[in-house]
């Protein structure tokens, strides 16, 4: 997601994705260009259901601070069981 760089913003996004039960397992906050305004946001949770990531991020994309959608990327574990 892309984010005003202001105070409080990244805590407005924990804040929606605690109250939806969701697991943060990192974060990382680029700092803006020279002139920007805005920062990238990249979020890695745990696993979570479904349902509660598609509320938590159309909360998120209602903060004023966020400028346009928010993109969701699936990372899939793959087990392998060679022998």
């Amino acid at each position: 997601m892309h984010a005003l760089d202001r105070p409080g913003v990244l805590a407005d996004i924990t804040r929606i994705i605690g109250d939806m039960g969701i697991s943060i397992e990192a974060i990382l906050q680029k700092e803006p260009r020279e002139g920007e305004r805005v920062v990238p946001i990249i979020i890695l949770t745990h696993r979570v259901v479904e349902k509660n990531m598609n509320t938590a991020i159309l909360r998120i994309e209602q903060l004023p601070a966020i400028q346009g959608n928010v993109m969701r990327i699936r990372l899939e574990h793959l087990h392998h069981d060679w022998k």
